[in-house]
């Protein structure tokens, strides 16, 4: 019986432990960056490859050097609707923890 409970005891030590350290204790934010250009490709190509520049960027600033960037979500909105070409702006965002 002793043996048992000082296994349960050790178990829930363990877990205790765990999940003190889980990822639910871990910071995060939601950074984003809008681009406004001629049609659509170009601007969410920009979009995305310069908030990853501005996320290296923003952690270099605040001292992270560890971090995980989520998914990259982009919607585009249209600026300007010419005839022969559009304008639009698209805004890349990225979840950032660290």
């Amino acid at each position: 019986m002793r043996l048992a409970t000082t296994l349960l005891a050790a178990v829930l030590v363990s877990a205790t432990f765990f999940m003190a350290t889980s990822p639910a204790e871990a910071k995060c934010t939601r950074l984003a960056f809008s681009v406004n250009d001629y049609g659509k490709v170009g601007p969410t190509k920009d979009a995305k490859d310069l908030l990853d520049k501005y996320i290296s960027k923003w952690t270099a600033e605040k001292g992270i050097s560890n971090y995980r960037t989520g998914k990259k979500d982009v919607t585009c909105e249209l600026f300007l609707d010419f005839i022969v070409f559009d304008e639009y702006t698209c805004r890349a965002e990225a979840s950032v923890c660290w």
